[in-house]
């Protein structure tokens, strides 16, 4: 008789996101294995989220996965084997954790903690002890939350930039911790030591002397950033993405302190996992002339001036009519199209006047049919491939070559690839999608999708989609897509980079 026919059958789930070298999934698999050698459970498999936060249940395909087959009656184990309370999840709402551990004990699924020194038994003082234990959980990613967003601050006010692009006519500087520059950094490279700082730096002088020129005709020959930008464009300048200027950046390089040298951080926040948001003047972090700027302080606060005063001398109810042309001329109303159209406020201004956006498109009757944030989502989405591209053209590089007209990459001149980035949106019962388009006439061999996240900010997975395979120009994915499409995607790029190697016939053998 098989001596594991009397062993309890069970799963072990373990995360990691980057906190502790303690928590590492290996360590966590020792644990959870001796564990279940001393209490006679059989471990049939693990499940795994790796490099995951714990903060909420999404993107933790795993756990979502376990929790499914639960919810479905296809499990065939009955006990889950976790290293600790923490490693079930850190939700900020204690009740969320404990609402999922009721679905597998509703189940008959119990849950077993390996690591803490209690016994999940049901009893009162487990009960107390994991209420303690959940919100100690919970407020620990509060308290890291703090202490990462203090750190930044200093970081910010000894003259170090925080994350985000350089921007068009600057560059990002390495630095190491004797303040020694070792070199620039490219569109999504990132600093790898713990101890180097970046700094920002002035760019080519070409760029310099075009940013000066942007000021230069905007203050003395009243060019709108319009009419600046259509001669950029006319010239064949483009900004530091490679695209055509548009009113939109323009202002930005108009109004951004980082070109007098300013350090400015904490104008938009996203904590915890929760919604962005832009925050008033009054909550951001600066330090003042920490740079080399490229731009004298009286050109730039002249332009501010300029800029300010578009919306000052305008009363509400000028402002308003503004807003009705625009609807008239355009059929809708967007902030791209306000910030695109001429003689106009910018959405900021009637953000700051009005409270928001749609506050004044409700004070003239407009009601918009779509997410009024869709754009800006899109605007982000746009600014994230050529980083996202970057990343793996770098980890390629010594075999890879991209065609500039087509955008397809070829590894060792064999084997074409693209990358698609798709947007995650909501349906009216609250699950996500996401769209994505095939290349029907380039038919690269392989298409990279990159899922964004429920809040369209960070990458959630990937897709690795075969030409052969792909009968469709557009595919619609849902959270899970049964073996015949999710068979191709993983958490990481790390298999593509594996697979792209060349080897020997030797090593191979």
């Amino acid at each position: 008789m098989n001596a594991e026919n009397h062993l309890i059958p069970a799963v072990a789930y373990v995360r990691m996101s980057t906190e502790h070298q303690q928590y590492s999934t290996d360590n966590q698999s020792d644990v959870i294995h001796a564990y279940a050698e001393r209490r006679e459970f059989n471990i049939l498999r693990t499940y795994s989220d790796e490099g995951k936060s714990g903060l909420r249940i999404q993107g933790r395909d795993s756990l979502g996965r376990l929790l499914e087959e639960i919810e479905a009656g296809r499990a065939d184990f009955k006990a889950i084997l976790v290293y600790d309370i923490s490693r079930w999840g850190r939700f900020q709402d204690a009740d969320e954790s404990a609402y999922y551990e009721y679905v597998c004990k509703r189940a008959g699924v119990a849950v077993h903690y390996c690591a803490e020194q209690f016994e999940n038994d049901g009893s009162p003082v487990s009960t107390i002890v994991k209420g303690v234990k959940r919100a100690m959980a919970g407020e620990y990613s509060r308290e890291l939350s703090t202490k990462v967003f203090q750190g930044a601050c200093r970081l910010v006010q000894l003259g170090f930039r925080q994350g985000g692009m350089a921007g068009y006519g600057l560059r990002r500087m390495l630095i190491d911790q004797s303040g020694e520059q070792k070199g620039l950094l490219g569109i999504g490279e990132h600093k790898s030591i713990q101890t180097d700082r970046v700094i920002l730096v002035p760019g080519p002088p070409e760029e310099i002397e075009t940013v000066r020129w942007m000021y230069a005709v905007f203050i003395k020959d009243g060019w709108s950033e319009g009419t600046i930008a259509d001669e950029l464009n006319r010239k064949g300048v483009l900004t530091n993405l490679g695209r055509p200027w548009t009113r939109a950046t323009v202002h930005e390089v108009l109004t951004n302190e980082k070109y007098l040298g300013n350090n400015v951080y904490h104008r938009t926040s996203c904590k915890l996992k929760k919604r962005h948001v832009s925050n008033p003047e009054e909550m951001w972090v600066r330090a003042n002339g920490v740079f080399e700027g490229i731009v004298d302080e009286h050109h730039f606060f002249t332009a501010r001036g300029i800029i300010l005063a578009r919306s000052r001398r305008l009363s509400d109810d000028e402002m308003l009519g503004k807003l009705r042309g625009v609807l008239e001329k355009h059929g809708r109303i967007s902030g791209f199209i306000i910030d695109e159209a001429e003689d106009m406020p910018s959405s900021c201004a009637f953000r700051n006047r009005f409270g928001s956006l749609v506050g004044a498109y409700k004070l003239i009757g407009y009601e918009p049919d779509i997410d009024y944030s869709f754009i800006e989502i899109n605007r982000h989405l746009r600014s994230m491939y050529p980083e996202v591209v970057s990343e793996v053209v770098e980890k390629l590089r010594s075999y890879v070559f991209t065609d500039s007209e087509t955008d397809l990459h070829y590894i060792n001149g064999e084997i074409s690839t693209s990358l698609v980035i798709a947007r995650c949106s909501q349906t009216e019962a609250g699950s996500s999608r996401w769209t994505v388009r095939l290349d029907e006439k380039l038919r690269p061999d392989i298409t990279i999708v990159a899922r964004m996240d429920e809040t369209n900010q960070s990458i959630r997975d990937y897709y690795l989609l075969p030409s052969l395979d792909m009968t469709w120009e557009k595919l619609r994915l849902a959270e899970d897509n049964g073996l015949y499409l999710d068979a191709y995607r993983f958490s990481t790029l790390d298999y593509f980079f594996r697979l792209a190697k060349r080897k020997t016939i030797e090593d191979a053998a």
